[in-house]
């Protein structure tokens, strides 16, 4: 890949994580998935989906936060989305199905080239990447028990509940022909004030001048066929997209075993870079 702007922003932003950072090419049915992995080899495994535009390095403030220290993180570029993954030509992801079967193909091919073997996962998401990551869970709970160990969803959209008529309103014009400064303003908008880093900004004002694909949309995930998963929900207080007090009551009783939070003042695009400690801590928890 050429050094584009977008590859500059990318590049600087994945410098600036702790330690080293390996990039693996996971080739799936769908394309190569690029993962970033760091942390020690051999300790627990964790699996990021981004959010929707969001790529792998939304994630370096939480390996900062000390996820990186006690866990083998595996950061996602969604394939499809902004990011260092390569779609398949003529293989587009469509369908949940083609999702789910992404997912079992990327999990297959992190065991043969980072020796995950058969160590289970904790699987974690955020936003559109929760979504994803719920759906995958089910699937995987149903047809290879054991191989996750927790389910983690980090302001999951369409999960619980539909988006804000509002939110949906004012990401139109970024959606439909995205521009850096778009990419800027809405941002800044649905932050409402909250600081956050100014090179992962940067990455996401230069994945305007990615080809628009049509990301894959369907139902709800099918929540009773995670089985006795062990899930955590953590919602951002300061979301637009959605009222989330209203959403995690939806949660606690769409999963009654499950452990819900709000987490107050954290805005919902942002929320792996402005809660970066207390997603650490829930996914690398102290025994």
């Amino acid at each position: 890949m050429s050094r584009t702007p977008f590859r500059t922003a990318y590049d600087e932003t994945l410098a600036r994580w702790p330690g080293p950072v390996e990039a693996l090419d996971v080739p799936t049915p769908y394309g190569v998935t690029r993962v970033n992995g760091c942390g020690p080899v051999g300790a627990p495994p964790v699996v990021l989906l981004p959010g929707g535009g969001a790529t792998s390095t939304v994630w370096g403030a939480c390996v900062a936060a000390g996820l990186g220290r006690s866990r083998r993180v595996y950061a996602v570029d969604l394939v499809g989305e902004p990011g260092l993954s390569v779609p398949a030509s003529g293989r587009p992801l469509r369908r949940v199905g083609d999702l789910t079967a992404w997912f079992d193909a990327l999990l297959d091919g992190l065991c043969g080239l980072d020796g995950l073997g058969d160590r289970p996962v904790t699987l974690a998401g955020h936003s559109y990447g929760a979504w994803i990551a719920a759906h995958a869970a089910a699937h995987v709970a149903a047809r290879r028990p054991g191989r996750l160990d927790r389910l983690v969803l980090l302001d999951p959209t369409q999960v619980f509940a539909g988006l804000r008529p509002g939110y949906v309103l004012r990401a139109l014009p970024m959606l439909v022909r995205p521009t850096p400064a778009r990419i800027r303003s809405f941002l800044a908008w649905e932050a409402a004030g909250a600081a956050f880093d100014p090179a992962w900004a940067r990455v996401q004002e230069e994945a305007a001048a990615f080809p628009t694909v049509r990301p894959v949309t369907g139902p709800r995930p099918d929540l009773a066929g995670l089985g006795e998963l062990p899930v955590e929900v953590l919602f951002a207080g300061r979301a637009r997209c959605h009222d989330s007090r209203k959403v995690a009551e939806a949660a606690r009783r769409a999963l009654p075993g499950a452990r819900v939070d709000v987490m107050d003042g954290v805005p919902h695009h942002a929320m792996p870079l402005t809660a970066a400690g207390e997603i650490a801590g829930r996914l690398a928890p102290v025994a």
